[in-house]
């Protein structure tokens, strides 16, 4: 079994990074709540040419984090299990370390809502949007598992990528010396 963890282990790592993030955000609401819509407040309040209406802005970049936080529970959790999946299949083991990995990126769409409820205070919520440090890790991941994914999918239903067994091997061999 930890030869197939270890298969697998990038995957499992982004995942549990995930879960991590998730709950430390939580944390951070629970414990900080008032010093997070403060950070909110205070942005809004530097840079009032950004924010055309500053309480529908407050009221969005703070979506933005619980977002941040809700999509990490959700996502980590959904990549965990398809990774396990991955692990239990008869991929190769390079398709199986790979097929882990590109589901894993996947955590990183919750960097791209912290990074829009970070930047939208100073840069305003169209700008945050379209900024690098919120694009990047949003494609990144979502080609990632879409990737990932369709691997896992190609491997289930139509058998591509798996191991040889010793049969086929035997086989081949049969089929070159004839």
């Amino acid at each position: 079994m930890n030869y197939e963890i270890n298969k697998v282990k990038t995957g499992i790592s982004l995942a549990l990074f995930g879960l991590l993030f998730g709950l430390f955000m939580g944390v951070l609401f629970g414990i900080y709540e008032d010093g997070v819509k403060d950070f909110i407040n205070q942005g809004i309040a530097m840079h009032p040419l950004a924010h055309t209406d500053p309480a529908k802005s407050e009221e969005k970049i703070w979506r933005y984090a619980q977002r941040s936080h809700f999509h990490a529970m959700g996502i980590s959790a959904v990549s965990l299990a398809l990774i396990l999946l991955v692990m239990t299949t008869s991929l190769r083991s390079r398709m199986k370390s790979l097929t882990a990995t590109l589901i894993g990126l996947i955590n990183l769409y919750p960097m791209a809502w912290l990074s829009m409820f970070l930047l939208s205070p100073s840069l305003g919520r169209s700008l945050a949007h379209e900024h690098i440090l919120t694009e990047l890790p949003t494609y990144v991941s979502l080609i990632g598992v879409l990737s990932g994914l369709s691997i896992l999918i190609l491997h289930i239903y139509f058998n591509m990528f798996h191991e040889r067994t010793e049969f086929e091997d035997n086989y081949r061999k049969q089929i070159i010396e004839y």
